[in-house]
């Protein structure tokens, strides 16, 4: 009987130590407030990083919040409602142009393509179908649309086609499962469901027509990465692991881990859409964004008419943290 309540008296200090360790680390996490431009299977390596503890290995808390679009995303950053953004880099570009002293600075690369997919009424598929086609690209001015207005313009096709802007970004999938228009672009997994459902076929890639571009990244003012360089380190750490693991394992294995982040879909969808992703290069190997990409999208900003003074690389990208970063 000692020996029991011996054992017994043990177990419970070994309990209570191991409760004072959770909350030692507890207490030692720094809450970043991390504002993402929408819900997407598109940035599964951030979903990878949180679920894996690639963060709280780093010291930080991620509070995740879905701002539904990349203006609003940057109003949080603005007004101190958010530590971090993500959306595409566009938005960085806008502020720092508006002449900010205190600017938004680009430090870690997410993804390197365009993640839409066209999406057609028939399998059969050729670029010229679009001429005099009615196609649904999203709101005038964002990444979608331009780079959709990129491709096509690139093709010599883009005055033929009506680009028709009126329908809301998250209204346009339905509008055409109803019935509006012979295209329509969507991100995954929307593309997937879509075809999975015998609903609409995926026609084409705009991220494989497009090239490479830092299409979503991660940015913060200026004045708070110069204040939390640490910080700043340890996100875009646990960035560039989780960009490794998703490069290295299988569309199920990554599926399984953010599945709790989409509710609603199907694990064939989810597992479908990340495989898609993968094939096309979308998911960005590391945090780096390259010279080249960057002046790449402000290419296609111009091509919308969106952009008419040239945001210096060396001065709204830092690659400091992203290259410091040591891989396994």
């Amino acid at each position: 009987m000692k020996k029991l309540m011996a054992l017994l008296v043990l177990l419970g200090a070994g309990v209570v130590l191991v409760a004072c360790n959770r909350s030692q680390v507890e207490e030692e996490l720094t809450t970043v407030r991390l504002a993402e431009v929408m819900r997407s299977v598109f940035y599964a390596p951030q979903y990878v990083a949180i679920e894996l503890g690639f963060f709280e290995d780093e010291g930080i808390e991620i509070e995740l919040v879905t701002s539904d679009g990349a203006d609003n995303v940057m109003v949080a950053l603005l007004s101190g409602a958010a530590d971090i953004g993500f959306s595409g880099p566009e938005a960085a570009i806008y502020v720092y142009n508006e002449g900010r002293d205190d600017y938004a600075v680009v430090f870690a690369g997410l993804t390197n393509r365009d993640g839409n997919f066209l999406i057609g009424r028939s399998p059969d598929f050729d670029w010229e179908d679009l001429r005099d086609a009615h196609v649904l690209p999203g709101r005038r001015g964002g990444m979608p649309f331009m780079v959709f207005e990129y491709v096509l313009t690139e093709m010599g096709i883009a005055d033929d086609v009506y680009f028709d802007n009126s329908i809301q970004f998250a209204a346009m999938v339905g509008a055409f499962l109803g019935g509006t228009g012979d295209f329509v672009t969507a991100f995954e997994p929307v593309a997937s469901t879509i075809e999975l459902e015998g609903r609409g076929y995926v026609v084409a890639s705009l991220g494989l027509e497009s090239g490479a571009l830092p299409y979503t990244a991660y940015y913060a003012l200026g004045s708070f990465i110069e204040e939390n360089p640490d910080l700043i380190q340890g996100f875009t750490n646990a960035i560039a692991r989780a960009q490794q693991f998703v490069q290295e394992n299988s569309a199920e294995d990554v599926a399984a881990i953010i599945a709790p982040y989409f509710p609603d879909a199907e694990f064939d969808i989810l597992t479908s859409a990340i495989a898609r992703y993968q094939e096309i290069g979308a998911f960005a190997a590391t945090p780096v964004i390259t010279e080249e990409a960057f002046y790449r999208l402000q290419d296609i900003m111009i091509n919308a008419g969106e952009l008419t003074d040239i945001a210096p690389f060396e001065t709204l990208i830092n690659n400091d943290f992203a290259e410091q970063v040591e891989f396994d």
